[in-house]
């Protein structure tokens, strides 16, 4: 007899729902004039993953419920962070139960049922992002500057 063939270890399939990926910018502007730097946020360390499970209503988007491993407990958690602290918008299948529950839970109707619709949102908070970042801080750049812009720039 087979593996899974009516001895109970057939498995049902995964569920799936459609989020927004993005991850934590490794470094932000901070303070008076935006002239000190201060690695990640105070919930995410720069560079992880977290999943937008929802924008509140009025079209700024400003704010967004995320879930992602916090930073000082390595689980998971969900806040409501500024736009501007996060990049590389992205649509993902997303199986993991813990997220997926933790998304129930929160009530906000982030999990997307279709890939279309997340991909429009990404690509939209992707440059609400951009625009959020150089808009905050009229004042030039310290130097020598480690912030989202600055070090995406020096790549180019």
């Amino acid at each position: 007899m087979t593996a899974g063939a009516g001895d109970g270890s057939e498995r049902a399939p995964a569920e799936q729902a459609w989020l927004i990926a993005a991850n934590v910018v490794r470094w932000r502007r901070y303070g008076e004039g935006g002239q000190e730097l201060r690695p990640g946020t105070k919930s995410y360390r720069g560079g992880s993953k977290v999943f937008v499970i929802g924008t509140y209503p009025g079209g700024a988007h400003e704010q967004l419920t995320t879930i992602g491993r916090g930073r000082r407990t390595s689980s998971y958690i969900t806040i409501d962070m500024s736009t501007r602290n996060l990049h590389t918008f992205r649509a993902l299948p997303v199986y993991s139960p813990t997220v997926l529950r933790l998304c129930q839970e929160a009530g906000v109707g982030g999990c997307w049922t279709g890939r279309q619709d997340a991909e429009e949102l990404a690509a939209l908070l992707g440059r609400l992002s951009v625009e959020y970042r150089t808009g905050r801080w009229p004042a030039p750049h310290p130097t020598p500057c480690r912030c989202h812009e600055c070090l995406t720039l020096s790549r180019a």
